[in-house]
C-alpha cells in the first residue's frame, strides 16, 4: 500500500469508528488566537482561557488594545500565560497595522506557501500553528502535525522519528483539505484515547493491522499474540 493510500485508508477506518468530524471554517483571526492559547496546554484549558479573554475585554479588538499584562492575567488558566498574552498582543497589533483592521481575509488570495510565510512571520507562530490556521479556516492543503500525530503516523509506518514531521507528511499526503483535516482531528483524538505515549490500547485500536509498531510490539516470538 502506497504511503497516501495508507493514510485514506487510515481516515476511512478512523471515521467508522469516531464518526465524521465538524469541518465548518472557524473565523481565520479567532482561529489565531485559540491555537495560541492551546500551545502546551489541553483543550479544555484553552478554551477556558479562551472564554475568559472575552468576558474580561468583550472582543479581540479590545484584547489589541489592552495591556500585555492584563491579557496574561485573564489567560492565566491556559498556561505560559505570559508568553502567550505578548504573542497574542503582538499578532493582533500586525493585522491592524497591515490590514486597519483584524481581518485574515486576505491570506485566502495568497498562494499558500506566501500565505505561510505571512503567518510564520507572526511572533510563536510556527508550521503547525499556520498549518492549522491555513487548513481550517482557508481550506487549503497544508496538514499540521501535533506531538499525538507525530507519535501515531510513527508507529504506522508513514513518517520517521528523525526529520521535520511537517515536511514528511505532507510530502505523502493527497493535497486534498477534506482527507488533511479529517485525518488531523480523528487522529488526534486516536492518539488521546487509544495510541497513548505509554501502553497504548492497541488491541481496541481501529487501524492495528496496518500499524507497524503494533505489529513487532503486540507478537511473541513465536508469532502468536502476547
Amino acid at each position: 500500500m502506497l504511503p497516501s493510500e495508507k493514510a485514506v485508508w487510515i481516515a476511512n477506518r478512523l471515521t467508522e469508528r469516531f464518526g465524521a468530524p465538524n469541518l465548518t471554517p472557524p473565523d481565520p483571526v479567532e482561529e489565531l488566537v485559540l491555537t495560541i492559547l492551546s500551545q502546551n496546554t489541553n483543550d479544555t484549558n484553552r478554551d477556558r482561557a479562551y472564554a475568559s479573554l472575552l468576558d474580561r475585554f468583550g472582543s479581540l479588538e479590545a484584547v489589541r488594545k489592552a495591556r500585555v499584562d492584563a491579557i496574561g492575567r485573564a489567560i492565566r488558566v491556559g498556561g505560559l500565560h505570559q508568553q502567550k498574552s505578548a504573542r497574542i498582543k503582538a499578532v493582533l497589533q500586525r493585522i491592524h497595522q497591515e490590514q486597519g483592521r483584524l481581518d485574515l481575509s486576505f491570506l485566502g488570495g495568497l498562494d499558500l506557501d506566501a500565505a505561510m510565510d505571512w503567518l510564520l512571520a507572526s511572533p510563536g507562530v510556527g508550521k503547525k500553528t499556520a498549518g492549522i490556521l491555513m487548513l481550517f479556516s482557508f481550506g487549503r492543503p497544508y496538514f499540521p502535525v501535533d506531538t499525538h500525530i507525530r507519535r501515531v503516523l510513527t508507529r504506522v509506518g508513514l513518517i520517521s522519528s528523525k526529520g521535520n514531521p511537517h515536511d514528511q507528511a505532507n510530502g505523502f499526503l493527497p493535497k486534498d483539505p477534506t482527507l488533511m483535516a479529517t485525518l488531523h482531528l480523528l487522529i488526534i483524538r486516536l492518539g488521546r484515547e487509544i495510541c497513548r505515549p505509554r501502553r497504548p490500547d492497541c488491541p481496541n485500536c481501529p487501524i492495528e493491522d496496518g500499524c507497524v509498531w503494533a505489529i513487532e510490539n503486540t507478537q511473541s516470538p513465536a508469532g502468536g499474540s502476547t
